[in-house]
């Protein structure tokens, strides 16, 4: 970390008067105002500790909901040794909102990662997410935005052993990279992803300081920080709108499970703790997933097209009455005819209202039909004898066949296991040979078929189009904001699960077109906010690199032609070089030259990430545990004694690792179904390194990869 030497400065006036050391070194100022905010930060979780609500609830249930409350507090005020309690200040010409009298001063700001205040409630640090503390990314030389000073903090284990000044209203001074920023971007990565609050560039927080009133896309080449920017959003729009999302919820969606926890320090960093997080497999979990699909039917159940199949199996059980509906009630008998409850039915179909809604809505409406005829009678009927009508054996006799209750799952298993049923509900929207994709084994097959719901092998894609019938029949409860992290693997019919669960509220929606694994990725953003209910929302694009080389970005977007040839080449601010080397070897000492890459990269500090192909993974994980080397599964979290993980390419996407060895990328591309699939994920693979990536290979590379 560089250190700047002390130098004289003229030290503004601060929010309140806390006590300072009689020195003219600004470094020990400003160690000394962080040990006073840690100290306030301590006294802060102290009186929330010390708070006794015995006898301020009316019952129990009010007590236990307002002893959560307190216990968040308490834990949102640890203090994290290691994380810098502020990395900036801020010296405004003028206090801000104010007009003061000529040659009066404005005030400084320390920036930080929560609110601190002293004893008296004065502030010690500023929330990163307050208005006054948005000049820290945006100001510049050029629109200092009312700044004299802004002041970058560098650190060392917790300890604050460094400062940086920028004079933006000094006409003397020139515009330059800051270095403590260029170290922090370039600081090695050893444990889990990290925030990103002390480095957000301009283009990011405006991303992260968006109205929640609207949805936006964040299409992210390797490395630009397009995950750590859609946390941030979460946490700035908690603190933005903390009651409205207290409310309503917000959600972080992931790849998988490595992934969720690969970032599951990022939030409670910045002092948000009640974020939950998921996959779109947890989303849809309805059924236990115990089977696969082959790439064709998993690309076919996934489309779009699937939506209407459902939605015409869920109504082919809808039946116009044929019979009369004879309510008696004491000695009278009240009739409604077959006509008369077509019409009703038939106009409770012609609504297109969800499928439970409208078999609530029935009797209802049958009843009042009847309640209409007692009143032609000359009775007076009330809502009591309306809701009684309804719930009268006949009425519900008439409503079970004429509108009967339909089980999401088992309307699944018998679209996928009943050819004619099939068929008929899928007639001019799949093809035969589509139709014959997806259908699962059939009698007489000489293969065993699903017989019931729990014996069924449903697959991932299965649990989505069980998703898609239960929000058929009854509606799927909204969230005020939902995170999708790595949407461009998703399918239609995934991007609709996922719409489904913020249909009255917005998302941020984060991916990389070209780092697209799955064969029914997304070919543009365009058409995936349309399945997700969002057309038309903000795309922003990010292509300044913060994390990978620029001679490795450089090298991976060799790839880009062949993968995504309308995204523009990612760029990287890095000025380190950064370690890049290609070792071909004969086939028969990979492994061992793959180790020895391994060893090159364990002497240097960071974190090393090996990843190979799926079926490569075994004999390299049997010859690093017979070297005595340690190495971890992806997502756990890396320590000085086990700085090596071993990662199947298929789960490398949105990990990161200081020094990455790739392993056969000829092995990554053919272990996917077609070239295109295989490119991209030798794409995601090449860019998880943040200081250095050695690709070691026995095979031909890719032809676009061949001449370095």
């Amino acid at each position: 970390m560089p250190s700047h030497a002390p130098r004289p400065i003229t030290e503004p006036r601060t929010q309140s008067s806390h006590p300072q050391p009689a020195t003219g070194d600004p470094l020990l100022r400003e160690k000394a105002h962080l040990a006073a905010s840690r100290s306030a930060l301590r006294a802060m979780r102290a009186d929330a500790e010390a708070l006794n609500i015995a006898d301020v609830t009316a019952n129990w249930v009010n007590a236990e909901v307002l002893q959560g409350e307190v216990d968040a507090r308490i834990k949102a005020l640890a203090d994290l040794s290691h994380t810098p309690l502020f990395f900036g200040r801020l010296d405004y010409l003028h206090a801000p909102g104010l007009e003061l009298a000529e040659g009066s001063e404005g005030e400084n700001f320390y920036i930080g990662r929560r609110h601190v205040h002293d004893a008296d409630g004065d502030p010690m640090v500023i929330d990163w997410r307050a208005p006054v503390s948005q000049p820290f990314y945006r100001a510049s030389k050029k629109d200092p935005m009312d700044l004299k000073l802004r002041r970058r903090f560098g650190y060392t284990g917790g300890e604050l052993t460094a400062y940086e000044d920028e004079h933006l209203t000094d006409p003397a001074e020139a515009a330059r990279t800051s270095a403590l920023l260029q170290s922090e971007i370039e600081r090695p990565r050893v444990g889990p992803m990290r925030d990103i609050v002390a480095t957000i560039q301009p283009e990011q927080d405006e991303i992260v300081r968006a109205g929640i009133g609207g949805s936006v896309c964040v299409q992210g080449a390797p490395g630009t920080g397009k995950t750590a920017v859609g946390l941030h959003r979460v946490a700035y729009l908690l603190y933005a709108h903390r009651e409205r999302l207290a409310r309503s919820g917000t959600l972080v969606i992931g790849p998988n499970r490595s992934f969720l926890h690969y970032i599951e320090q990022v939030l409670p960093a910045l002092g948000e703790l009640e974020v939950k997080q998921a996959t779109v497999d947890d989303l849809v979990g309805h059924v236990e997933v115990r089977g696969t699909d082959e790439a064709a039917a998993a690309t076919v159940k996934g489309d779009a097209r699937m939506a209407e199949v459902l939605r015409r199996a869920v109504r082919s059980h809808i039946t116009l009455p044929q019979e009369p509906c004879v309510v008696v009630r004491g000695s009278r008998r009240w009739r409604v005819p077959a006509y008369e409850l077509e019409e009703i039915v038939q106009e409770l179909r012609d609504r297109e209202i969800r499928y439970g809604a409208a078999r609530e809505a029935l009797p209802q409406r049958i009843a009042h039909a009847v309640l209409v005829r007692m009143e032609q009678a000359g009775e007076a009927p009330d809502d009591r004898v309306q809701d009684a009508v309804a719930r009268n054996a006949a009425v519900k006799a008439a409503v079970k066949a004429v509108w009967p209750p339909v089980d999401p799952a088992k309307l699944v298993l018998r679209l996928l296991g009943d050819a004619d049923f099939l068929a008929e509900q899928a007639d001019g929207i799949l093809t035969p040979e589509e139709q014959k994709t997806i259908l699962w084994p059939q009698p007489g097959s000489g293969k065993r078929a699903a017989r019931s719901v729990k014996s069924a092998k449903w697959s991932a894609a299965d649990a989505v189009l069980i998703d898609e019938a239960t929000d058929l029949i009854t509606r799927t409860p909204s969230l005020g904001h939902v995170v999708l992290d790595e949407a461009q693997d998703l399918s239609p019919m995934q991007y609709r699960a996922v719409g489904r669960r913020c249909t009255t509220g917005s998302a941020t929606i984060l991916g990389d077109i070209a780092q697209g694994t799955t064969p029914w990725a997304t070919d543009t953003w365009e058409e995936a906010l349309t399945h997700l209910g969002k057309p038309g929302s903000a795309v922003e694009e990010l292509t300044q690199g913060f994390r990978v080389p620029r001679e490795v970005i450089a090298y991976a977007s060799r790839l880009l032609p062949a993968i995504a040839p309308d995204l523009t080449e990612a760029t990287s601010i890095r000025e380190a070089a950064g370690d890049f080397a290609i070792r071909p070897v004969d086939p028969a000492g990979l492994t061992a030259a793959t180790l020895t890459a391994c060893d090159d990269a364990l002497a240097k500090e960071g974190s090393i990430g090996l990843i190979a192909a799926e079926a490569r993974i075994p004999e390299l994980r049997t010859a690093l545990e017979a070297a005595g080397v340690t190495c971890l599964a992806p997502g756990e979290e890396t320590s000085a004694e086990a700085r090596l993980t071993l990662v199947p390419a298929t789960l490398a996407k949105g990990l990161e690792y200081d020094y990455v060895v790739l392993d056969e990328p000829a092995a990554i591309v053919d272990g996917e179904p077609d070239e295109r699939t295989g490119l991209r994920r030798l794409y995601v693979c090449l860019t998880r390194a943040v200081s250095g990536l050695t690709v070691v290979h026995a095979a031909a590379l890719p032809e676009q990869l061949a001449d370095r």
